[in-house]
């Protein structure tokens, strides 16, 4: 995500006192003030950590939640194998690629790698981003179902293409990156998170660097998510792409994936 961010204001707050501490400690870490004016609120409370939008026609909070909501339905009816995400990072039978999502967001396409059986690793650049999946993956490590999954997928919070290019011990076999353009998504879900994130982390100006990066890491393929109709990330070329209904998955194989 783009270094060339506006300025906005983010204090941290607890929505009940029982939470004072935890929110004091989380504004310490994000050096975030707790109280003054400000427009965006990192708020605790009993669902977790979320990030709020204060100002006017503000979309409402955002969190993490890998055990309900748009996640958990994804998990249980969102087709497995058969996902074109699945597809473009070479999930088959007796093929569970190691995978780095290096656009983590908020770790729902990592999720769900995970949840068909694939190690992932996550870099998120933002730091307040990165707390939100922080939190969500400390509430999901409970879950008698979720648990397990998130367990396979780990958090490196920093710039994507700095912590690629001095990545040290095993090497993912897949990176999957997923810039932030002007993304085209219509579901209600994304807009509203989009609406939110944007003052916090722009466009991504450095994805021909960041593609640079994963195609020198990664060991089998890189995978890059845009809206169906964008043009090709400059830089190395595709070898083929695979078409959903309003995105499109570029892949930039290097060597085939086998049992």
């Amino acid at each position: 995500m783009s270094d060339h961010i506006p300025s906005v204001v983010v204090r941290a707050e607890a929505l009940a006192p029982v939470y004072t501490e935890a929110a004091a400690k989380w504004a310490a870490r994000l050096g975030l003030p707790l109280e003054g004016e400000a427009d965006f609120a990192l708020q605790l409370g009993d669902d977790g950590l979320q990030l709020t939008d204060l100002g006017p026609q503000a979309p409402g909070p955002v969190r993490v939640d890998f055990v309900e909501g748009a996640v958990a339905h994804r998990r249980l009816f969102g087709g497995g194998t058969g996902q074109m995400i699945a597809k473009a990072v070479g999930v088959q039978p007796g093929v569970r690629p190691y995978v780095l999502d290096a656009t983590a967001g908020l770790g729902r396409d990592a999720f769900v790698l995970a949840s068909l059986g694939c190690q992932t690793a996550m870099i998120e650049r933002q730091p307040l981003i990165a707390a939100l999946l922080e939190d969500g993956l400390s509430r999901a490590k409970d879950d008698e179902d979720v648990g397990p999954i998130v367990r396979q997928m780990r958090l490196l919070v920093g710039n994507a293409i700095e912590l690629m290019q001095a990545w040290e011990g095993e090497a993912p076999q897949v990176i999957y990156l997923d810039p932030m353009f002007p993304h085209r998504d219509k579901s209600a879900l994304v807009k509203k998170e989009m609406r939110l994130f944007r003052p916090l982390v722009g466009d991504d100006l450095d994805a021909p660097a960041l593609l640079e990066a994963a195609l020198a890491l990664a060991t089998h393929r890189v995978v890059v998510k845009r809206p169906r109709k964008a043009p090709i990330i400059a830089g190395a070329k595709p070898s083929y792409a695979l078409d959903g209904k309003s995105s499109r998955y570029d892949i930039y194989p290097k060597k085939a994936l086998k049992a």
